[in-house]
């Protein structure tokens, strides 16, 4: 049996609805973008690590808007319904603190129930000095199918 094909209009709805719930800090409204399940990854070394659940990651953007007068921006959007996945490029005002941080994210749906199950977040900042692996924290690269090390041999 082959799993059910997502539209992109409804994979856009979701993301947008998700948008306007982190910004509302509106936690019945993110939680129903989501599988119950869900992760959101960060940098490692960000907000404690990454956000499991859900509920957790409502909650937590809710708070970051109660204490941080944190507003999101979608500000370019890209879509591909055939393998169920999402590409953001966004700006996080933190406007209690008069801080912008930019950066994207990779969002893969659940197609069984058009929800999200997956964040993958990235922020555009320089390299953190002394730090030889800049990565999420939390995620499995190796057991997810991704390189660990160079194909290029060393020189």
């Amino acid at each position: 049996m082959t799993a059910p094909t997502l539209s992109r209009a409804a994979m856009e709805k979701v993301i947008r609805t998700y948008y306007d719930g982190c910004n509302e800090a509106d936690e019945a409204k993110m939680i129903a973008c989501f599988v119950p399940e869900a992760v959101h990854y960060f940098p490692a070394g960000m907000y404690g690590g990454a956000f499991r659940g859900a509920a957790q990651i409502a909650h937590r953007w809710r708070t970051a808007v109660e204490t941080l007068g944190s507003y999101w921006t979608i500000d370019a959007l890209v879509i591909d319904a055939e393998t169920a996945e999402a590409a953001i490029e966004w700006t996080h005002f933190k406007t209690n603190q008069d801080k912008v941080l930019r950066g994207a994210e990779c969002v893969e749906f659940d197609r069984a129930s058009g929800l999200i199950r997956e964040i993958r977040a990235f922020y555009a900042s320089p390299q953190a000095e002394g730090v030889a692996r800049l990565e999420l924290g939390d995620f499995d690269y190796a057991g997810r199918g991704y390189r660990v090390t160079s194909p290029r041999k060393p020189a």
